[in-house]
């Protein structure tokens, strides 16, 4: 199951889909191990996001549907995994106490303090009884780390029991390292590494986002666990901007 991969290191491939028609989730579902529904630089709201991860259910394939948090915040995480959502990532974790929060937020007692209650998660209440006996077990957390008070605290947030996974936001680190996207920068390269090794002494894997096909092979190769692969928009314009490329060079040769 996806928690039991996660949690173990697996080398697990994701899409990220940040745009808010249903028909993007199920088209990208197909492709990956899971797909990161963003509500933090997204206008999603909560329907939407029920919308998308119905979408990625139904497409085929094994992608589970996961979504980023607006922040750390309790009635975000809950509403979140209220809508079946396999797990959640909370942006700008700075420390330990912060990746409690975030902990509790997402667990039901006594490991946290989510609320109960028959919302989809539980086929609406029909199977809350089930759920509640297998959601803290199957539910995954990651947090990200994308600041020097994020960095500096990075061995003691892996640390966290009930922290699946660490998730390096390259763009926000870099910028607050002062290298925006120079991602071949030392600054950015020891702090990747820092992470990394705070990851290997608490077995917790460590993934980031590589938004073009060359920069996730520089993250692949720098040694994370696993990845997400690119941003729906991205490779709409991707798309688009190599068809206007062939389409001139066809109409030149002519």
């Amino acid at each position: 199951m996806f928690h039991d991969r996660l949690r173990a290191g697996e080398p697990l491939v994701g899409g990220w889909v940040a745009l808010s028609d249903p028909a993007v989730a199920e088209l990208t579902a197909p492709e990956f191990d899971f797909v990161m529904l963003d509500t933090e630089h997204a206008p999603n709201d909560t329907e939407t996001i029920a919308n998308l991860a119905r979408a990625v259910e139904a497409a085929p394939g094994d992608a589970v549907a996961l979504a980023r948090a607006l922040d750390n915040d309790v009635g975000a995480i809950k509403r979140l995994l209220d809508l079946g959502l396999r797990g959640v990532m909370v942006p700008m974790v700075e420390t330990a106490a912060e990746a409690r929060e975030a902990v509790h937020a997402a667990k039901y007692p006594p490991e946290g303090n989510r609320g109960v209650a028959g919302t989809r998660s539980s086929n609406y209440g029909r199977d809350l009884g089930e759920y509640y006996d297998h959601a803290n077990e199957e539910t995954v957390l990651l947090v990200q780390i994308e600041n020097e008070q994020g960095l500096s605290n990075v061995d003691a947030i892996a640390a966290v029991d009930g922290v699946d996974a660490l998730f390096v936001g390259p763009a926000d680190l870099s910028a607050n390292l002062g290298c925006f996207r120079a991602f071949d920068d030392a600054r950015f390269t020891d702090a990747v590494d820092r992470i990394l090794a705070a990851g290997d002494a608490h077995d917790t894997p460590v993934g980031t986002l590589g938004s073009t096909p060359d920069g996730t092979e520089r993250f692949a190769a720098m040694g994370f666990d696993f990845l997400i692969a690119g941003v729906d928009f991205v490779h709409l314009q991707r798309g688009n901007r190599e068809a206007r490329q062939v389409a001139d060079r066809a109409l030149r040769e002519d």
